[in-house]
């Protein structure tokens, strides 16, 4: 199983230990991509202020963020998943799992990112910002510059498995699954039942137990359908819709009430 995450916004600060050290990142196949973007906004951030944080639609609040960004290949590196804070990283509390689900987790969870492009959680990077809807001077919208690199290397990182998608519409714009990974992709949005709206906090919050929830279990379900089952198992109520037509995602529906 493969379970693409979004990133969070804010993020914990970047470590005290070596710097960033881009050949270690896993899918090296995005190396090149991922070059591209540090070097320019490492380049737009050491230069006018004001236009970097008018780049990277930064409030004068966050102007420290673009200080942050310029200084990406000296600042301490991390782990990802000590990177990415936030409501859904916070249900998923990657640090209290047990060993076993937290093995599960370095090989299963991807992150997608508007600097890294997807990372896994182990691979160590340091704190930055940079969102998938930025559009950097040189090369464009970052979504359009990652799908070329992404479609050569996500369907291999898929492998033969489900893939289980839980990204926001920014981030799934620079890969959509397609032909016969689509067809073992299930994308999974959260519902206030009593609306059925999609509320931020409830759709983060459940989503970052799900990943938990299949991570403590164990749970390897190696298709949409099985991912069903194994979620009503867990106790969530699930509504499930197949593909009309051959290589089209599953959509499944996860109807909350509440939230604690």
């Amino acid at each position: 199983m493969l379970v693409l995450l979004p990133p969070s916004e804010g993020k914990a600060p970047s470590g005290r230990g070596g710097p960033l050290e881009p050949e270690s990142l896993s899918l090296p196949g995005l190396a090149g991509a991922r070059a591209a973007v540090l070097d320019e906004l490492v380049e737009l951030c050491a230069g006018d202020e004001e236009k970097a944080r008018e780049v990277l639609g930064l409030s004068a609040g966050l102007r420290g963020e673009v200080g942050k960004n310029a200084g990406l290949r000296t600042a301490g590196a991390r782990p990802a998943g000590e990177i990415y804070t936030g409501v859904l990283y916070d249900a998923l509390g990657l640090a209290s799992l047990d060993a076993g689900a937290r093995r599960r987790a370095g090989r299963e969870l991807l992150v997608f990112s508007g600097l890294w492009g997807a990372v896994r959680v182990t691979d160590r990077i340091p704190s930055y910002r940079c969102s998938m809807g930025v559009r950097l001077p040189g090369l464009g919208a970052l979504a359009a510059h990652w799908r070329a690199p992404m479609a050569e290397v996500l369907p291999e990182a898929a492998g033969d498995g489900l893939v289980l998608d839980l990204r926001s519409a920014a981030y799934a714009a620079a890969w959509k699954p397609k032909g016969e990974v689509a067809g073992r992709t299930a994308s999974v949005r959260v519902l206030h039942a009593p609306t059925r709206k999609v509320v931020s906090h409830f759709n983060k919050a459940t989503k970052g137990r799900i990943v938990r929830s299949l991570l403590e279990t164990g749970a390897a379900p190696g298709s949409p359908a099985e991912l069903v089952e194994a979620l009503r198992d867990l106790g969530y109520v699930v509504e499930a819709e197949a593909p009309g037509k051959a290589g089209r995602a599953w959509s499944l529906d996860v109807l909350v009430d509440e939230v604690h």
